[in-house]
Order: structure tokens, then sequence, then C-alpha cells
């Protein structure tokens, strides 16, 4: 590794840089008794044309920083070499066909593609790439029906979260008119000759910014349009519900699940409607904190996955004729990740310290075997139909590409049904697991990922990477675009903080609320874990993390700037009084509380990234990213936030504080080429900052 004077990269580096002027208004609000100003309120139209021309100035800035680090291409074009391999998904078996998804290599989008038997010649079902001419509008669903004639296909343009869902019949693989718009938070559940879908009403305003309410389910049949598809439920009393339904393999059952996350309620209530009856019956009426999903129905019984008084999970069976719940799997020690049933077999699989273990159980919830896994990873899938004899699942870990296994159901066995063609050569990488102190004593687990004969001086660039939140675990995942990063003396480091799932609800009630302060605890003391035992330096340190780890990276910014020299803030919530006002943030209350609330108003205010940056502060370099589609996430929140911190600190801090906004995605990356040149970005920002060169 070659260490060098910023300045000598290119002098434009070193320069103070001149930020865009953003405009300050005069807005204040007022949360209980407190008033808190919000100068760039205005930069929340993203419809209007000061925020078009905001967006354009700020980009000038930022790629124009990045277009003078001379090592910039070549760091995009060992990106594009270490992804050019083919990647497949795990296929489904649909009878006689095989249905998978593969990409080459560099392409944009994944081609679904279908093949009978094992052996079969594949042909084409659907290429996305031909779907716009920048390869950014993705396939998001492919459902089909019980008998395999039809599917619902459904599409995303432009990285946004609304889709449109159209059918395809399965024997001529032609589309037909149906066409369904404004679909949310929804799949596609077939009965007979037509399926359930939700929809939003076609939002009033900006599609990408408006806040989503009355959440409905729809029944499409094939061949009719939109309009006159028959309302099967909504809810306009209580609009800030998800209506989501799913039908059983048998379809003689419709299942509804209604969240009230709105009202900050983390679970969810259920209602059953039998095929040919016109009424709904409760299985869980009341919504509450319990959450449950329907694995499979048994006649007319139904095995249920739920937390209901097991915050690390169960299976249950609804015993319909009377009414009752039999437990069929237990509590474990190691939290339950999820339960399906395939060739009348139960496979349920648990986390133990991050690393999944599988097992087969009878229907009843006796144990049969573990399913043999190849190491410390994660595995997903094993998803099938009641008569099927095998089935499929995905093995990966951090030095491990996705590898496809066949599990046998009778020989209880596992053989690799397809392997990674890559060059990449796992035993020159290394994997360790930590457990570190947070600040309250609590051990926090962290995998550590590097190339062998790295050297605990304290000299290494590393990337520290969170999300602490939503019950969402972080799980070992193999990343072809880490690979060359860890060639260039690199570390990457996963901390699994309190917020997520790791082990089960109780981690996750340790990081909510009233309570996420532990989160940015958790992220700080793995920082310092990191310095202290010489895998990095405070020089050394990138900190980086996405959505609701945007949220943690601004926060710890501006708790313990002096701990990191990059960060990278990726589209983050980062105004927590207002999250709530847009798309469907309100989804968030349950996991943050709200504004309105003056206790939870207290705790929001005392974080929030937005809210907390220091006037004449010294901050690590930074660049904000985030994209204009983004209606999960609206970009306001980056906007404001970046403006504010040029403001606040612009003039003070010796490092750039940038922000990278792209055009035509949303939440994540649309296509293969934004996401390696946005990596490539960040990989040369970092190494800029450190004062290093990618050789």
């Amino acid at each position: 590794m070659t260490i060098i004077a910023a300045s000598m990269l290119n002098d434009g580096l070193a320069q103070k840089l001149d930020y865009p002027s953003t405009n300050r208004v005069d807005h204040i609000d007022e949360y209980h008794g407190v008033k808190v100003a919000d100068p760039y309120r205005w930069l929340e139209d993203d419809r209007s044309d000061e925020t078009g021309e905001w967006v354009k100035a700020q980009n000038e800035v930022t790629f124009s920083y990045l277009d003078k680090i001379p090592f910039k291409n070549k760091i995009f074009l060992d990106l594009e070499k270490a992804y050019n391999y083919p990647k497949y998904s795990a296929p489904r078996k649909k009878g006689d066909y095989y249905y998978f998804y593969k990409n080459d290599g560099l392409q944009n989008q994944a081609v679904l593609y279908r093949q009978k038997g094992e052996n079969g010649t594949p042909e084409t079902v659907l290429d996305p790439n031909k779907l716009s001419a920048d390869g950014t509008t993705r396939l998001t669903v492919f459902s089909l029906s019980k008998d395999g004639n039809h599917a619902v296909l459904g599409f995303s343009k432009g990285g946004s979260d609304w889709q449109e869902y159209q059918v395809m019949d399965m024997k001529t693989l032609s589309m037909l008119s149906d066409k369904v718009e404004w679909v949310k938070i929804s799949g596609a559940a077939w009965q007979g000759d037509g399926f359930y879908y939700s929809r939003y009403p076609k939002p009033e305003g900006s599609a990408l910014a408006a806040k989503n309410e009355n959440h409905q389910v729809y029944f499409h049949k094939i061949g009719t349009t939109q309009n006159e598809d028959k309302l099967i439920f909504e809810d306009a009393a209580n609009p800030q519900r998800f209506h989501t339904i799913g039908t059983t393999e048998d379809e003689q059952f419709a299942v509804l699940s209604v969240s009230d996350r709105g009202k900050g309620k983390d679970g969810n209530g259920l209602w059953i409607l039998k095929k040919g009856e016109k009424t709904f019956n409760p299985i869980k009426e009341e919504i509450t904190d319990f959450q449950y999903g329907v694995i499979e129905n048994i006649g007319d019984d139904f095995l249920f996955e739920t937390n209901e008084n097991a915050p690390n999970s169960k299976v249950m069976r609804y015993v319909s004729a009377s009414k009752s719940w039999r437990t069929v799997l237990p509590e474990k020690p190691e939290p339950l990740l999820g339960a399906g049933l395939a060739g009348n077999k139960l496979f349920a699989s648990y986390s133990k310290d991050v690393s999944s273990r599988a097992y087969v159980f009878s229907v009843d919830g006796t144990l049969e075997n573990e399913v043999k896994l190849p190491g410390l990873g994660t595995a997903s899938g094993f998803g099938g139909e009641r008569g099927d004899s095998f089935v499929f699942y995905t093995y990966t870990s951090f030095n491990y590409p996705p590898t496809i296994f066949k599990y046998d159901i009778a020989s209880k066995k596992s053989a690799v049904f397809r392997e990674p063609e890559v060059t990449f050569k796992p035993e020159d990488y290394e994997t360790e697991q930590v457990f570190y102190p947070s600040k309250d004593g609590t051990k926090i687990p962290a995998f550590i990922t590097y190339k062998k004969g790295m050297k605990r001086d304290g000299s290494n660039p590393t990337i520290l990477y969170g999300y602490g939140g939503f019950n969402i675990s972080l799980t070992p995942a193999f990343s072809p675009t880490r690979i060359p990063f860890l060639d260039q003396g690199g570390i990457y480091v996963q901390a699994n903080l309190r917020g997520g799932s790791e082990y089960g609800e109780k981690w996750h009630e340790q990081g909510m609320k009233l309570k996420k302060q532990n989160v940015f605890d958790d992220f700080i003391a793995a920082a310092e874990f990191l310095i202290k035992e010489k895998y990095t330096s405070a020089s050394k340190l990138a900190i980086q993390g996405g959505s609701n780890g945007g949220l943690l990276v601004g926060t710890v910014m501006n708790q313990r700037p002096e701990l990191f020299k990059v960060a990278f803030p990726a589209v983050g919530v980062m105004d927590m009084l207002r999250f709530h006002k847009f798309t469907i943030g309100w989804n968030w209350i349950a996991d943050y509380g709200s504004s309105d609330n003056a206790e939870e108003f207290k705790v929001l205010y005392a974080y929030s990234p937005l809210h907390n940056i220091k006037e004449g502060g010294k901050y690590p370099a930074t660049m904000v990213t985030t994209a204009d589609h983004d209606d999960r996430v609206v970009p306001a929140h980056s906007f404001k936030y970046a403006a504010e911190l040029q403001a606040k600190a612009g003039k003070s801090s010796d490092n750039p504080l940038l922000i990278r906004i792209d055009t035509n995605s949303g939440h994540g990356a649309s296509n293969t080429k934004k996401a390696l040149e946005t990596q490539a970005d960040i990989y040369a920002f970092m190494f800029s900052n450190m004062g290093l060169v990618w050789k």
C-alpha cells in the first residue's frame, strides 16, 4: 500500500470547496412547546425548479471533485472485472419447468429464464434489459398461477417503489392486455382465474413524495380492466394500516394480514377468507406487538410462525374446529429465521450467533435431521410445494460466493446444484467473528473480513458497516465488489447492532424508540474496539450505512466525529421530526416513535442528524448519497441534511462535505452500472481522503 499526501493526488482536492449557496427561509415549527427551525423546508418539494437547480449545482461540485481523483477509473474497472461472472438464482419448479434468474455478468438486470427439467435448454421468459433504454426498469414480481398457465409480472421504473402489474400467458410467453397500476407493499396471490393484490389510490401531488394512505386489497380477473377489479378490503377509518393478502397452496383460503405500525404497533392481525365464502373470519383480530405469519394450511387448520409470548418465535398450529392453538415448534434459545412447508416436511432455519442453522421436521414438529451447511454463513430458500421430493437453497458467506444446493428429502442429503464461475479464491481471505463490549457492557457481535497476511498495526483502511433497526439482521454474505477493496489491504467490518433481529425480539426492542441510543453506542463501541485492537486507526476508518443505517452514520458523526476519517450516510432518515409526513414513512413510527408524542419527541430531537449538526464542527470527509426516485426515504432527508452540514461546518471543516444525487434511481441502485459507479466513487472518495492510492 502506497501512502502519499492528499495534496499530491491533485491540488484541487486539497483546496477548500466552494459549496453551492442554499437559500434559508424563516420557517419555524413548534413541538410540545419547543420551537424548531426548518430553514430548508423548500427542499422537500421534489417537483420545484428551485430544488432541481439545487440538485444540479450540488452534483456539479461533487462530480467535479470525484473526477479529479486520478485512480477513480481504475477502481471502476477493477469492480467491473470482479463483478463480471454469471450469477444465478435458485430455481423454482412448476410443472415440467424450472424457473430461474440469470445475469451473464454485467447486465443491468437479471433475465428470467425457464427450462424443462434440470438439464433442459433455457429459454428467455422476460429480459428486463429491453424494457428501458438505460436499463432501470426492474422485474420485481413473478408469480405463477397454480396450473402454471399464467403469471403476474411486476415492474418498477427508475428505482421507485411503485409497481405496475401485467399478466403473461405462459404457453406463448406473450403479455395479455391486463394492467394494474399504483401497486405498493403487495404480492400477487392467485386464486382460480385471477389474483389478489394491494394498492393505494392514485396519489395527489408528487407521486414520489406524497403520503400514501388507505391501502386497499383488490381481486383482478384475467382478461378484464383494472376498473373492473373487485374491492375486497379497505379500512378508510384507519388510513395508515397495511393490508396484504396471500393464498394457500391449494387456493382454498385467502389470508389477510393487517398491521398498524402508524400507531406504533409492531405486530399484525389475521383474517381468513375461505373460497366460496364472502366474509373474513378473524384468527387474531386485535393488533398488538405480536406478529403472525401463515406458513400453510393443513386441511382447515393452519401452521403459523409467531412471536406471541416467544421473543425468538415459534411455530403454532391453529385448529379451526376448536379455535385452539397447539405448539408445533417451541421457542428455542436461537431466533427462528423462518419456516416453510415442502414435500410434506417442515423446514425451519435458526440463527446461532448470526449464522444459519437449518432443520427438517415432520408436520407435527418431530425433528428428523439437520441440514449440514458448509460453515458459518447464511442459508436461504428451502421453499417448495407439498408434492416436491427436493428443495433448493442458497448458501453464502463473506468469502463464499452464493452457491445453490439441492436437498433430497428422502435421502436427507445436500449436493451442489450450481457453483459460481469466479476466479476468486476463498482461501486467500479470512473472516473472524468478535464480540466487543458496548457502552452498557452488552456484548455485540461483529464480523471482520480481510485478506490473509493483514497486520494489525493500525494502518489498514477499514469500512465499518451497520444498520441496527427494524428487526433486520445483517447476516454473512458475499459481495464481489468488496474483493478488490480487500486486495488493496482493506478491512470490512459488519457490526450486528441492537435494533436488529440477530438475537430475537428482545435484541430488537433494545434498539427501538426510547432505547435508540443503544444502537449508536454499539456502533461507536465498534469503532473504539477496532482502533484499540489496532485493526485500524481513526485516520483510516470509514463508516457506512444505508436507510436506517444512514441515520446511524449521521448520528454518530454528530456524537463522535473525531473517531472517523470518512463517512457515507446513504439514503438516510435524517429528519427525525418529519419522516412520517412522506410516502410510507408513518410505517416507521413502530420503530422510532413519533414527534407527535412528547416523550418520543424529546428523544428524537436529541439525536436527529439534521438537528444536531454543530456550528463550526470538525466533521469527517462526508459523501451523502441519495437518488431522485427514492420514494421510500425521500431524498429531501439527505438534501436538507447536506445543506445544513455545508452551512454549519463547510468553512470550519478541513474535509469535503458533499452530496451525490443519482438520477433515475431509487432506494437502491436501479441497475448494475449505477451500482458499480456508486461503489467506485465511494472507494475513490475514501482512499483519496485517507491519503491512499488505489494500486
